[in-house]
């Protein structure tokens, strides 16, 4: 048992019956518990395998290898469009967990097995995605810019590619470009934090607003 865990979990004003019942179900399955972004984490041998959050609208178990399930129950959900390997399972009272509990028992330890073989996804290149004509065409009128760009993390790259390329117009692309190259210059990537303010460093969670 991890102190800041029991700290966590009893200071929860929402959400505590709910990932209390989680964290119960999750030590059933022979875990270690350790506490790492702020939540608890649940791991085998040092591996990350699962860890419980809660947000406005629901509760849920976030996989770190999520994508590599067989997701038999098709429960799982990817998080955000960006997301790769890590996958949710949501709830939004006790009632559907204890109605899934044997279902989620059987995700864990699919999730250990996932770890022990040794699985990982496929890493894909930055070189593999799409690089739309106007980032092209803005990269030759500014050389800067695209030294600016390359000089992100792969990680940050693909997400502005991706960002770029899934707007259908061109005037959207342009418009999607410009909004972001003071971002890019200054080598925040498309959901970095800017105001210092986030408690999810280096991802913005909104504090900004406030």
């Amino acid at each position: 048992m991890n102190p800041k865990v029991d700290e966590f979990l009893n200071g929860l004003g929402r959400w505590q019956e709910e990932l209390k019942r989680l964290h119960e179900l999750i030590l059933d399955c022979g875990l270690a518990e350790d506490f790492k972004w702020n939540h608890p984490c649940y791991t085998y041998k040092g591996k990350n395998i699962v860890l419980i959050h809660g947000f406005k609208n629901y509760c849920a178990l976030l996989f770190n290898k999520g994508a590599l399930l067989q997701d038999t129950a098709q429960i799982l959900i990817q998080q955000t469009e960006h997301t790769r390997s890590a996958r949710q399972i949501r709830f939004t009272n006790v009632v559907e967990i204890e109605n899934q509990k044997t279902i989620i028992k059987q995700y864990i330890l699919e999730a250990v097995e996932v770890e022990k073989l040794g699985l990982k996804l496929k890493v894909k290149k930055v070189t593999d995605f799409e690089t739309p004509d106007e980032l092209i065409e803005k990269f030759k009128e500014n050389p800067e810019f695209e030294k600016a760009f390359k000089k992100l993390t792969p990680g940050r790259q693909k997400g502005y590619l991706l960002h770029f390329s899934k707007a259908k117009q061109a005037t959207t692309r342009i418009a999607r470009i410009e909004k972001n190259t003071d971002r890019i210059f200054e080598g925040y990537g498309l959901n970095d934090c800017t105001c210092g303010r986030s408690k999810r460093m280096p991802n913005c969670d909104g504090s900004h607003k406030n």
